[in-house]
């Protein structure tokens, strides 16, 4: 071939038309063939990682000290402060390094340290109950919504039921390469239902114990619930709240569409209280609210924020106001009386305090939480034991889980006293700043 003959990339060959090749639609197949390849060569790099993931994490639990330090115990002379034996001291420190490690997996990662906890989980499922899946998800050939559906369903069969695993594995394994998604998880719960050696009865009583409600902050100022609870109550509420919503929208002013209705109903339900008398009022709700002076006046529409939400419209703010049986203003304008430090030999966060921390920190601050202020342990960075001080620049809210892991493992975390700015040091020296306010 002559090297006149050489085509450069994206070019065609003399004598091929573009638009006979584009009306072929041999373009649009070789697209969807690389397409294809980069997919499998995805999935192939997410199996990679939810296998890496469970090794750090087995790595950690089988050698815990770059996590939370010396073992103690390893002196004959230590005895514990709790009074716990050796074993329950040597388990703590286990599953504290475990969680240490994957915080630190998940501020590399980007990641939620659920996310971490859940893959490193998967992959231990599915390596021990579901070979055959796992096999083909770390070959590409699964992809990792069928992969994480797989594990779920299994680690939910009995720790000693090998065969309904095995029998499980094999049912799943074609599946889970041909089905999409959607399609692969009824196929997954009703094998599960079917494979699991306990009878159904006894499990519905056991899952039953576990029911449930989430709140979800959504986008403009919308959120959701959803919950958790047996099959039947739940389906029959949702029936009941269709009936009622296209009962009002057979009505000839009615304007809603019958999803707003639906959503409508429940809401009205569930935001109505019946007195003894059975006389039904809309309940009123106590809630915190962060607005600007002149918007409660009327006179602004400044962004204002909901305690556990977020921004919220101004009207909506003014209704709070008015409604709420016990509302907490807490104005951007200066107001007086905000307690931002108390007299050293006080241990206890004063409630005004513990109220403007939660303004300056509205959740947790461990690197990637979102729990909420009111729900989180109000933190003496430096303990109160070796000279802390009650006060703001001392103070901060972290969760229960973050709390344990700043007191018993070996993340550290930070402030500098002149800017303010407060960091992370990982068990492994990587340097995290504080997440800012998410509002």
């Amino acid at each position: 071939m002559d090297a006149r003959d050489v085509l450069e990339p994206g070019e065609l060959p003399p004598d091929v038309d573009l638009a006979d090749l584009e009306r072929s639609g041999a373009n649009h197949a070789a697209a969807m063939n690389d397409l294809e390849y980069v997919v499998f060569r995805q999935r192939l790099l997410i199996a990679d990682e939810y296998a890496g993931i469970a090794s750090v994490l087995t790595d950690a639990a089988s050698c815990p000290d770059p996590w939370v330090g010396p073992d103690p115990t390893r002196d004959p002379a230590w005895r514990d402060p709790q009074g716990r034996p050796v074993s329950a001291v040597r388990a703590e420190r286990r599953s504290i390094a475990v969680r240490a490690a994957a915080m630190e997996l998940a501020t590399r990662l980007g990641m939620s340290e659920a996310t971490v906890r859940t893959r490193a989980a998967h992959a231990d499922i599915l390596r021990e109950r579901c070979p055959r899946v796992w096999e083909a998800f770390r070959s590409g050939k699964v992809p990792a919504q069928n992969a994480a559906t797989t594990a779920q369903h299994a680690a939910t069969l009995p720790v000693d039921a090998a065969e309904a695993w095995a029998r499980f594995d094999e049912a799943m394994e074609n599946a889970a390469q041909t089905l999409q998604p959607g399609k692969f998880r009824i196929r997954a719960r009703v094998a599960r239902e079917r494979l699991h050696p306990e009878p159904l009865d006894v499990r519905h009583k056991r899952a039953a114990a576990d029911r449930n409600a989430w709140f979800q902050a959504e986008h403009d100022g919308m959120a959701s619930i959803t919950v958790f609870g047996p099959a039947d109550r739940v389906l029959t509420a949702f029936r009941n709240a269709d009936g009622r919503a296209r009962s009002l929208r057979s009505q000839p002013e009615e304007e809603r569409t019958l999803a707003q209705l639906r959503a409508d109903t429940l809401l009205d339900l569930m935001t109505t209280t019946t007195t003894p008398a059975q006389d039904a009022r809309r309940s009123r709700p106590s809630v915190a609210v962060t607005v600007p002076v002149m918007t409660v006046l009327g006179h602004g529409d400044e962004v204002a924020t909901l305690d556990g939400y977020g921004p919220i419209d101004a009207e909506t703010a003014r209704r709070l106001a008015g409604e709420a049986s016990s509302w907490v203003r807490i104005l951007t304008h200066p107001v007086t009386g905000t307690v931002l430090d108390v007299d050293r030999a006080t241990y206890r966060v004063p409630k005004a305090l513990r109220r403007w921390l939660g303004v300056r920190d509205p959740v947790c601050i461990g690197p990637g939480c979102v729990r909420s202020a009111r729900d989180c342990d109000i933190d003496h960075r430096l303990d109160w034991q070796y000279g802390g001080t009650t006060a703001d620049t001392n103070l901060a809210p972290l969760c229960e889980h973050h709390h344990t892991l700043k007191s018993k493992s070996t993340w550290q975390l930070y402030r500098d006293e002149v800017t303010g700015a407060t960091w992370w040091v990982s068990p492994t020296a990587v340097t995290i700043d504080a997440d800012p306010p998410p509002w």
